[in-house]
């Protein structure tokens, strides 16, 4: 049983019942507000250490589906149970309290089993309320886990596809080319299998972005230039994995791939105060931003999608593009946020 509902239970339930208690005593007998409040406590206190275990009795009697009355019957003897429990142990508290023995508490043992039988209800429809919200939200937490795996897996094929396009292209003009190219390509490949962790630190996918610029260089040769500028500060920082890869892939594809002149990428990556912003920059003739924002299996899409089920609303990714002014991706993530890998 989770701590923090043990004292979600007594917080929000068994101290206004003790109020509740108190002032029934002080109207109906007349008593003192703190003997009333200190009787009421000897009730109270029982019923609430019981109702611990009602709470894992109703965890490991789930709620059938189709409802069955041995359901309810089952649950009838336990409220009986718990009242007569309770009603005893109140009996031997008054007893100690009271230096005699005492059968006979309040008024009487008929109002107080009603009463117990009350409380197992109020106790056992809260349980089972709880242990509806925990299976609800552990769903939730599979669904967003497998769509997070499913988002990550599809960036391996796009990026397989593109890199195999690089050895094809260099296998007939520059056989040697294309050896490295494979080789480069093999050891890419070794590291995006290899990871499965949803965030990793910007140092470890900076080493992966290397990897694929070394084999896009030897597409290109002098045709692409990387300028990267990554303070030390933020090697450390977390992102998305492959988020600066997707950035980088969509620079060399929209921007180096279409022009014969030398293209320029620009990197950098900062702390701005909690947040890490990485910017992804070319100097391209530009991309029609109509047309990216319609296109289907983008990893710019993706990558905003698992962004959503990493951060929901919490990071963001900005794109910009002009005729002849290159394309610019920035990518705003908090390091705030917690993240189970």
């Amino acid at each position: 049983m989770p701590r923090a509902w043990m004292w979600g239970q007594l917080i929000v339930a068994w101290l206004p019942m003790w109020a509740l208690f108190t002032a029934m005593i002080v109207v109906m007998h007349g008593n003192d507000v703190l003997d009333a409040a200190a009787a009421s406590g000897r009730m109270i206190a029982p019923g609430a250490l019981l109702g611990i275990a009602v709470y894992k009795f109703a965890s490991h009697q789930p709620w059938p589906h189709p409802f069955r009355f041995a359901f309810i019957g089952l649950h009838a003897l336990a409220a009986a149970a718990y009242a007569l429990l309770w009603y005893a142990i109140i009996c031997i508290i008054d007893s100690i309290v009271m230096g005699q023995v005492m059968l006979k508490v309040g008024p009487g043992v008929g109002p107080f089993l009603v009463t117990g039988i009350w409380l197992y209800i109020v106790v056992a429809s809260s349980a089972y309320a709880t242990l509806a919200g925990q299976r609800t939200a552990k769903l939730e937490a599979h669904a967003a886990r497998m769509q997070l795996d499913t988002l990550r897996t599809q960036l391996h094929p796009h990026f397989l596809f593109n890199a195999l396009h690089t050895v094809v292209q260099l296998i007939p003009t520059e056989p040697r080319a294309a050896v490295r190219a494979a080789e480069q390509l093999a050891a890419a490949l070794r590291t995006a299998v290899e990871e499965h962790r949803d965030v990793i630190p910007l140092r470890d996918e900076w080493a992966f972005v290397e990897r694929y610029l070394a084999l896009e260089r030897i597409r290109f040769g002098d045709r692409l230039r990387v300028d990267e500028t990554i303070e030390a500060a933020a090697r450390d920082a977390l992102l998305p994995s492959f988020a600066l890869q997707t950035l980088v892939e969509n620079a060399v594809r929209h921007g180096a791939a279409p022009r014969i002149a030398t293209t320029t990428l620009t990197i950098s990556a900062r702390l701005d105060g909690s947040m890490l912003r990485v910017t992804v920059r070319d100097d391209g003739d530009g991309t029609d931003m109509l047309a990216l924002a319609s296109g289907a299996g983008t990893g710019l899409r993706r990558l905003r999608e698992r962004m959503r089920w990493l951060y929901g609303d919490a990071a963001r990714l900005d794109i910009s593009s002009a005729a002849q002014a290159g394309f610019s991706a920035t990518l705003d993530v908090p390091q705030a946020v917690r993240h189970d890998d």
